[in-house]
C-alpha cells in the first residue's frame, strides 16, 4: 500500500520538522530541497523514508541543528571543510558552492569534508555545476556495512560516486551509483515490503550469499559491486572514495564511520571527525569551448540512445530513468509506503507538524 503526497505538500511538512529541530530557516530549506530530491527521482532510500533517521540522530546529540560550516584549510584549487557535525543535507551543498567558487577563479575545485553526516543521494551535489557549464563529482563515505572482497569483517559502506556532465540539446548526463551492487536503502525497502532481495546483494554472517532482506542487520554485510567474479573492482571504487572522503579530509574511514541509525554507537576510538564526503567541480571552457564541447555531447549521448538493443529494451544514459522520474512525481506526486507515511506522522507528532 502507498500513499501519494505532493511535492509540496511534502516539502513544506519536512521543512517544518527541520525548523522543529532548530535548524535556521534558510538551512531546514536547504535540507529539504537535498532530502526531497531524492524522492523526486527515485531514490526512494534516500528520502523522506530517511527523515526519521536524521531526527533520531539529533536526539541522540549526533547532529547539530546549528552548525558553523567552515573551511579550515585551502589553496586556490582545494579545500577542507569542517562541517561542524551538521545535516550532511546542508553541509554538502555548501562544500560544493566551495568547489565551484574555486572552479571559477582557477577552473577547477576539490573539496575534502570532515565532520559531517549522511548528505542525501550523490547526484543531487554533483547536479550543482550544471547550471555553470561545469562537471561535477560527488562522493561520500558511509556506515560501514560492505564486506570487501573475502573478508567476513564489514570495513567499507555503500560510498556512492556521482558525476554529472552538461549538454546541450539533450538531456544532461548523470551517474549517480553505489559502489555496491545495492545500496543498502533498497534493502530497508525490501524489509517494509517482505521480499526477499537478489542473488549478489548481501552474504550472510557466514560469508554465504543470501536472499533475506534482513541479512545484513543479522550480522551479514553487504556486497561490493562486480558480484562473484568481480567484486574487486567494487571493493577497489569504494575504498577509493573512501580515502578522498576521509583519510583525506580528517574523518572517520573504514570501520570507524559513525553508523547513521541511533542505537548504534560511534567507535569508542574514532580517527576522525564524523564522516567525510569528497566535491569537485571542473570548468569545461578550462578544456574547450563551453558549446563546442555540449555540442559533441549531444552527438555522444545521441550516438549512444541511438544503439541497437537487445528486444523491448532501450539503451539509456546515465540520469534517464531519473529525470523521467522526476517530471512525472513532480506532477503526480510522490508515493509512499505505509510504514514510511507512519514514520513520518511519528516524526510530526514530535514538533506539532502535521502531514
Amino acid at each position: 500500500m502507498t500513499t501519494t503526497l505532493s511535492y509540496t505538500q511534502l516539502f513544506a511538512f519536512t521543512e517544518a520538522v527541520f525548523r522543529g529541530i532548530g535548524c535556521p530557516h534558510e538551512d531546514a530549506t536547504l535540507a529539504t530541497e537535498t532530502l526531497l530530491s531524492a524522492d523526486l527521482r527515485g531514490v526512494d532510500s534516500h528520502g523522506v523514508a530517511r527523515l526519521i533517521g536524521y531526527i533520531r540522530l539529533w536526539e541522540a546529540g549526533r547532529i547539530n541543528a546549528t552548525p558553523r560550516v567552515g573551511v579550515t584549510y585551502e589553496t586556490p584549487s582545494t579545500a577542507v571543510v569542517d562541517g561542524d557535525g551538521g545535516l550532511g543535507l546542508v553541509v554538502g551543498p555548501r562544500a560544493m558552492k566551495v568547489a565551484l567558487d574555486k572552479a571559477r577563479q582557477v577552473g577547477s575545485g576539490w573539496v575534502s569534508v570532515k565532520n559531517s553526516n549522511h548528505f542525501g543521494i550523490a547526484g543531487y551535489h554533483a547536479m550543482k555545476a550544471l547550471p555553470h557549464d561545469m562537471i561535477g563529482v560527488a562522493m561520500t563515505n558511509a556506515s560501514p556495512l560492505v564486506a570487501p572482497t573475502y573478508s567476513l569483517e564489514r570495513l567499507l559502506g555503500t560510498n556512492p560516486i556521482a558525476v554529472a556532465v552538461p549538454a546541450g540539446e539533450q538531456p544532461d548526463f548523470v551517474l549517480d551509483m553505489a559502489t555496491t551492487t545495492a545500496a543498502n536503502g533498497k534493502l530497508e525497502i525490501a524489509q517494509r515490503k517482505n521480499l526477499p532481495i537478489p542473488e549478489g546483494w548481501a552474504q550472510d554472517a557466514a560469508g554465504t550469499g543470501s536472499t533475506d532482506a534482513n541479512a545484513v542487520k543479522n550480522g551479514g554485510a553487504l556486497l561490493p559491486l562486480g558480484g562473484a567474479t568481480g567484486s574487486h573492482k567494487g571493493y577497489g571504487l569504494g575504498a577509493v572514495v573512501d580515502i578522498f572522503s576521509a583519510v583525506l579530509s580528517g574523518a572517520n574511514y573504514g570501520p570507524w564511520v559513525p553508523p547513521f541509525v541511533a542505537f548504534l554507537q560511534p567507535s569508542a576510538n574514532p580517527v576522525g571527525q564524523g564522516l567525510g564526503h569528497f566535491f569537485g567541480a571542473m570548468r569545461v571552457d578550462a578544456f574547450r569551448p563551453a558549446d563546442e564541447f555540449k555540442a559533441h555531447m549531444d552527438n555522444w549521448i545521441a550516438t549512444f540512445r541511438a544503439a541497437q538493443a537487445v528486444e523491448s529494451r532501450h539503451v539509456l544514459i546515465p540520469g534517464d530513468p531519473e529525470r523521467e522520474t522526476s517530471a512525472v512525481r513532480l506532477l503526480e506526486g510522490i508515493p509512499l509506503l505505509e510504514p514510511v507515511i507512519r514514520d513520518l506522522e511519528t516524526v510530526g507528532a514530535k514538533f506539532g507538524v502535521k502531514l
